[in-house]
């Protein structure tokens, strides 16, 4: 393929997750210029996102603030900041110049700042499908402001559709994104389907008596952790209810941050077996995992075909039996019980998502079995080489289209 000497690449991941991060760092020994861009006033998980002695000298991290505070839980505020953070966004990218920018887990009024930059500056724009912003917010905004969100949704839908049909291409991490891009009328050749991946070599299978688990005095027989964000599209009282009815011998903990993280520990004083823990830094992370007898997630009803949980992957790696209350054709569900991880239970039946963590906790020789099941699926399939490879074959297209080259 020819192409221009060292093609400048933005990775855009607005959450920073570590995934991304790993995926920029890849990118970026394979001798592209890369600059990995997030959102440093988002206090969702995180990766190594801060450039390190050993990454490559074509590597930049650049984390991004807006002046004030950002809220997730009042949708104006939450605008406004969107709408801040797209514009220092689109200042990045009139600065650096990159051929290509590749944009993931962005706010729909963020993408576009972005994406108009990107025509500025004739940058070719990938997006980075990692779930419908516009849908979610159409479905929270019309219960929350019946009428007035149901217009609001009606115009992010509007403008994500546009953003997906005039993007170079856009990348889907699940096939069941396809029908909503399908009936958007986005050309099949100009999407792709690239599962996200678990940082397998960030986190391995560790005993389950770890230092920090020491550290947060967690000392019952049995041990449930839910780890990442707790917003709108999960439902926490599902883990307020286990933790109801599991008994004191079990410590359920929640390594979290969200609405749903707040309003669980407001129930602390009431459930003394529920543990509600901020965000721990990333090098806990592995131990934090590690520490279960039993990782759970959960994800809603509504949620479930447009976003796909990420934490389930990591939970992979960590080799722990899962449960999981998700819609059976979510990706994270499918691969659960396709690869015999664990179980997945509907995400209204809060009774059932309790009975299948003490099933688990009860059969140990099961709970093994699950636990090896869920890292050998990880180690069969988070292959970092192979993902980069794709989507080193992608970028370079899009880059020989930019410049008028023909792929050889």
């Amino acid at each position: 393929m020819s192409m221009p000497d060292t093609p400048h690449v933005m990775v855009h991941d607005y959450a920073g997750h570590p995934f991304t991060a790993e995926f920029a760092r890849a990118l970026s020994g394979k001798g592209w210029r890369v600059t990995y861009a997030f959102f440093a006033g988002d206090e969702g998980p995180k990766g190594r996102n801060a450039k390190l002695p050993h990454d490559p000298d074509g590597f930049a991290s650049v984390g991004l603030s807006i002046d004030g505070a950002y809220s997730k839980s009042n949708f104006f505020k939450r605008r406004t900041g969107d709408i801040a953070y797209g514009k220092r966004l689109a200042d990045l990218v009139a600065d650096r110049q990159p051929d290509i920018v590749l944009s993931g887990n962005t706010p729909t009024e963020t993408q576009e700042y972005l994406q108009r930059a990107c025509k500025r500056a004739g940058a070719r724009f990938i997006f980075w499908c990692q779930d419908f912003y516009s849908i979610a917010a159409a479905r929270i905004l019309s219960k929350k402001l019946p009428g007035l969100g149901h217009a609001i949704g009606a115009y992010y839908s509007f403008l994500e559709r546009r953003q997906m049909r005039r993007a170079a291409h856009v990348i889907h991490i699940t096939d069941g994104f396809l029908k909503i891009t399908d009936g958007w009328r986005v050309p099949r050749e100009r999407v792709s389907v690239i599962p996200n991946w678990g940082v397998i070599d960030e986190i391995p299978v560790l005993h389950r008596d770890t230092e920090w688990a020491k550290k947060m005095d967690l000392t019952r027989p049995g041990r449930v952790v839910y780890s990442g964000t707790l917003a709108n599209k999960h439902n926490p009282d599902v883990l307020a209810q286990l933790a109801r009815d599991a008994g004191e011998d079990l410590d359920v903990v929640v390594v979290g941050f969200g609405v749903g993280a707040d309003r669980l520990a407001k129930q602390g004083a009431d459930l003394p077996n529920l543990t509600v823990l901020p965000l721990q830094p990333f090098a806990d992370f592995p131990e934090v995992l590690a520490s279960a007898d039993v990782l759970v997630a959960v994800i809603e009803v509504d949620a479930g075909e447009f976003s796909v949980p990420s934490k389930v992957l990591s939970y992979l790696c960590a080799g722990r039996p899962i449960v999981l209350a998700a819609p059976a054709d979510n990706l994270a569900a499918r691969i659960i019980t396709e690869a015999g991880a664990g179980i997945v239970v509907p995400p209204d039946d809060k009774q059932g998502f309790v009975r299948a963590v003490q099933s688990v906790l009860a059969d140990d020789q099961t709970a093994l079995e699950m636990g090896r099941a869920a890292r050998a699926y990880a180690e069969r399939t988070f292959d970092l080489e192979r993902v980069t490879g794709r989507f080193e074959t992608l970028l370079g297209d899009a880059l020989c289209e930019r410049t008028g080259q023909v792929a050889v």
